[in-house]
C-alpha cells in the first residue's frame, strides 16, 4: 500500500510533469506514476527523425526554458531528456514503472488506484495526465489487406530500416504521416492517401515564428467554442516546414485522394488511382485508453474521456494535456503549464473545502 495522497497524478509526460510543478506549491500531498521505465520514454519510442512543430521558445515547461537555439525545433530525443530534467530539476515525487490497471472510487468518495505490480494508492483527486495519443487508429478497410501485406502504425513506425523493400503506403497526411511518407520517399516507392483537406501555415512571418504571431494575437487561447476557436479546430492546420502536398511531390511521394477500397494487395482510392501495395502505415489518429479507469461516468457514450475544460462529470476527477481542453493551446506544452494551474487551483480549493467540512 502506498502512502494515501490529496492528490494522484497519472501520467509524467509535460502535462504530468505541468500539474507536478503547480502541486508543489499547492499545500497539498501528490504523487505522480508513469507506466514508463524513463521519464520521455513515451517520447523516446516514436519515429526517429520525429521534432516538435513548434521552436523551442514554445516548448518549454515553466521556469524552465529549453536549452538550445530559441528559433529551431528540438528533436523527439532532445524534448524526452528535458522532460527529464525537469523532473529532476523540480524535485517531483515520480514513480516510475507504475502502470494503473484500475481506477476506482471507493465509497467514502476517495479514489483506488491498482498497479500491475499489485501495489495500490489511494488519493482524494486524481488528474489524468496521459494525453490524447494512447491507441493507435485502424480503421475497418484494414481488413481487407492479405496477410501478404505488411501493416503498422505511426506510433510502431522507427525509421526506414525496418520497411521491406516494395510500394509502401502510408494512410493519413496529418503531420506525421507526412514526415514518415517525406522520409521514405528517397529510398522506397512512396504513396500517401489524403483525407480531410489540410490548412498548413508558413513557419515564419516577417521574420517571426508564426507560433511569436498566433501567441501574440491571442489566437491560440481562444475557447473551443469562440468564432476562432471554432475555425482552427475546423482547419487542424500545422506548419509548412517543408511538407506541402507540392513539396512532398518534389521529394517523390506520390500523393492520392483518400483510401476507399483494399483487397488482397490492392489498394483503390477516391480519385480513380489504383496500386498494389507491399507495406501500409496508418497514421489516421489515435483514440483514449480508458479501459483502466473503472467508473462508467467519466466517459461518454463513445467510451471516451468526458470532461469540460479538464473537470470530469465525477467528482475529483481531472486531466491535464487534453486536445482542446480549453483552446488550441492545450494539446501543445506550451499550454500544459497554464492548463495545469487552472486545474490544480480547482482542486486545492475543492479538497480544502472537504478538509474544512470533516
Amino acid at each position: 500500500m502506498i502512502q494515501p495522497v490529496d492528490v494522484l497524478v497519472v501520467g509524467a509526460g509535460q502535462a504530468g510533469l505541468a500539474a507536478g510543478y503547480h502541486l508543489r506549491s499547492s499545500g497539498l500531498t501528490y504523487l505522480i506514476v508513469d507506466a514508463n521505465q524513463r521519464i520521455g520514454d513515451s517520447w523516446r519510442r516514436r519515429y526517429r527523425s520525429l521534432t516538435l512543430f513548434t521552436p523551442r521558445q514554445f516548448s518549454s515547461l515553466p521556469d524552465l526554458p529549453m536549452p538550445g537555439n530559441r528559433e529551431q525545433y528540438p528533436t523527439r530525443d532532445e524534448f524526452a531528456d528535458y522532460l527529464e530534467s525537469y523532473a529532476t530539476a523540480c524535485r517531483l515525487p515520480i514513480r516510475i514503472g507504475a502502470r494503473v490497471s484500475r481506477l476506482r472510487r471507493q465509497r467514502d468518495g476517495r479514489f483506488e488506484a491498482a498497479f500491475a505490480d499489485g501495489s495500490v494508492a489511494t488519493a482524494r483527486a486524481v488528474i489524468i495526465a496521459t494525453g490524447g495519443f494512447q491507441l493507435p487508429l485502424v480503421p475497418e478497410v484494414a481488413r481487407g489487406f492479405s496477410d501478404e501485406v505488411t501493416q503498422i502504425t505511426a506510433e510502431s513506425y522507427r525509421d526506414p530500416s525496418q520497411i521491406a523493400d516494395g510500394r509502401v503506403l502510408v494512410v493519413g497526411d496529418g503531420a506525421s504521416g507526412r514526415d514518415i511518407a517525406a522520409e521514405l520517399a528517397p529510398l522506397r516507392e512512396t504513396w500517401l492517401a489524403t483525407g480531410k483537406p489540410r490548412l498548413l501555415f508558413p513557419e515564419r512571418i516577417l521574420s517571426k515564428s508564426v507560433w511569436w504571431w498566433l501567441a501574440l494575437s491571442g489566437l491560440l487561447c481562444a475557447p473551443e467554442d469562440s468564432f476562432f476557436g471554432r475555425m482552427l479546430k475546423k482547419n487542424d492546420a500545422f506548419p509548412d516546414r517543408d511538407r506541402s502536398v507540392e513539396s512532398l511531390k518534389r521529394f517523390g511521394v506520390r500523393v492520392v485522394g483518400r483510401l476507399t477500397h483494399a483487397g488482397g494487395s490492392g489498394a483503390t482510392f477516391g480519385d480513380g488511382h489504383r496500386a498494389d501495395i507491399r507495406t501500409v502505415i496508418w497514421a489516421v489518429g489515435y483514440r483514449d485508453d480508458t479501459g483502466w479507469v473503472d467508473i462508467a461516468e467519466a466517459k461518454d457514450s463513445r467510451g471516451a474521456f468526458a470532461h469540460t475544460e479538464g473537470v470530469s462529470p465525477v467528482p475529483g476527477i481531472y486531466f491535464v494535456g487534453r486536445p482542446w481542453q480549453r483552446n488550441r493551446a492545450s494539446a501543445l506544452v506550451m499550454g500544459a503549464g497554464a492548463d495545469a494551474e487552472r486545474i490544480v487551483s480547482r482542486i486545492r480549493e475543492t479538497v480544502r473545502g472537504k478538509l474544512a467540512g470533516v
